[in-house]
């Protein structure tokens, strides 16, 4: 084995310690764990459109995810599994030999990056201590900024802040309900309780001759939807079966869980009946979050044994 072959694989063994020593540090936060999928990114933040820029030399410690080899990398790039071996070294062994590689393939999204082509080069440079890369990168583009230290609860919470603002931006909530602050937990739901507001307001205004104002249908829906269900979630103390949630979640669930159950049951059906019937349908016992507790923890265990 020449020189460099036997090099390379000395590092590639303590890539793979050093990605064991980082599962087991994680283990109770999976999610700082693992490599970004920049599938489930795009669901998420929804670029709109894509440009070129050519050859750049990027920051590695910007590259987050991975287009397609997500699974295969922990979050710091290092090598989850054995049989990434071969390739792996026979990239190392060219850094050692001095052979000139192609620049890696990324896409840029918020300010980060994510491989398409050249993750185990990225795997090596990081291994190494490289801090610049050269790549050739297309912008997926988006207002939303994220930063090298993001999971995928970090986005999660990043992209419903950005909703958030958004959304009170555009509707003045604040100051037509003077102190209300709703917060959901995932995105797409600050979209969704507009619409929900414009339909109430539509049908405020079924047999009106004067159209019923934007802030008078919010006041309405505030006091007619909104606040009964949220007296309703504390009342019966509906947050303990939903750990993790907020009452606006449960707001959203449950109005609809409402409409559904009128369908089948007719309109005598009260809110406090719908809020009972979810709890008992969806609901989780403290007993129930114990048991999915250990579940999980003992699943990423046995999983990292695999591994």
């Amino acid at each position: 084995m020449s020189v460099s072959k036997q090099l390379a694989a000395d590092d590639f063994n303590r890539a793979r310690a050093k990605e064991v020593f980082f599962r087991l540090r994680k283990i109770l936060a999976p999610t700082d764990y693992e490599l970004l999928s920049l599938t489930e990114v795009k669901e998420i933040v929804r670029p709109k459109g894509e440009t070129y820029r050519g050859i750049k030399t990027v920051p590695i410690d910007l590259i987050v995810g991975s287009e397609g080899r997500y699974r295969d990398f922990s979050k710091g790039f290092l090598p989850k599994h054995e049989y990434l071996r071969h390739r792996w070294t026979r990239v190392d062994s060219a850094r050692l030999d001095n052979i000139n590689l192609p620049a890696i393939r990324l896409y840029e999204l918020g300010g980060v990056y994510f491989v398409r082509d050249g993750n185990h080069r990225v795997s090596v440079a990081k291994t190494q201590g490289v801090e610049m890369i050269d790549a050739e990168v297309s912008s997926l583009n988006s207002e939303i900024k994220l930063d090298s230290n993001v999971t995928r609860d970090g986005l999660m919470r990043t992209i419903v802040a950005y909703e958030k603002r958004r959304f009170y931006d555009a509707t003045r909530i604040n100051e037509i309900i003077p102190g209300l602050d709703l917060t959901f937990t995932a995105p797409g739901r600050y979209d969704e309780l507009l619409n929900h507001i414009e339909v109430h307001k539509y049908f405020l205004n079924e047999g009106q001759i004067e159209e019923i104002e934007f802030r008078d249908a919010v006041v309405s829906w505030y006091e007619n939807l909104f606040r009964p269900i949220i007296d309703t979630i504390v009342a019966e103390k509906t947050m303990q079966l939903f750990p993790g949630r907020t009452p606006e979640d449960l707001y959203m669930w449950i109005i609809k869980h409402w409409h559904l159950l009128k369908e089948q049951y007719g309109e005598r059906l009260t809110v406090p009946d719908a809020v009972r019937d979810f709890s008992s349908r969806f609901g989780k016992t403290p007993l129930v979050q114990f048991r999915d507790l250990v579940r999980r923890v003992l699943g990423k265990k046995s999983r990292g044994r695999q591994a």
